[in-house]
């Protein structure tokens, strides 16, 4: 049995839920968001809440369940709340700045780099060093918060690079003499 399956889905208050067959839309104060979940779980809401089944006993049924009722969660708390990731940026030099609707680092290359930012994200930076990734739809967050990571991930001599918030990042020893 799936232990997040069970867990129904709270409809905060500002937040419309619609279910159309298989399609699922919230509408709240972020945005409108929604997700067609597969064939083999079944949807319904009572109240303010709604409930995920499967339909069968089948494997693959009992799989897409909790995965199913936390796609809906996701819809639900990013309409209403929103989602966002945090980046450090570490190395002598290294910056970024957001103009326009781009995001313009430099990361030590003899070019700097232009990001476009993405539909439905929003990316500030504090400081130089720091840069925040938000929107409605967590995928697209954490999906742009990894593309911004990779274009410099942290090295493991210096430590020099782009890191999540918190993120450790094991230091291994240079050369010895």
């Amino acid at each position: 049995m799936s232990r997040i399956g069970k867990n129904p889905v709270d409809i905060p208050e500002g937040v419309n839920v619609d279910l159309a067959g298989q399609v699922v839309t919230a509408k709240g104060k972020l945005g409108e968001l929604s997700v067609t979940l597969s064939h083999e779980v079944e949807v319904s809401r009572e109240g303010e809440q709604i409930w995920v089944k499967p339909r069968t006993d089948e494997l693959s049924a009992r799989k897409m369940w909790g995965t199913s009722r936390t796609l809906i969660n996701n819809l639900v708390a990013g309409v209403s709340e929103g989602f966002s990731r945090n980046l450090e940026i570490q190395g002598v030099g290294y910056r970024a700045q957001v103009q326009g609707k781009e995001l313009i680092m430099q990361l030590g290359l003899s070019h700097e780099i232009r990001f476009p930012v993405p539909e439905g994200i929003t990316i500030e930076c504090s400081d130089q060093t720091h840069i925040s990734v938000s929107g409605a739809d967590k995928q697209k967050v954490g999906q742009t918060a990894s593309e911004i990571r990779g274009f410099r991930p942290p090295e493991p001599y210096k430590g020099k690079g782009i890191r999540y918030e918190g993120e450790y990042v094991f230091r291994k020893e240079g050369k010895k003499k």
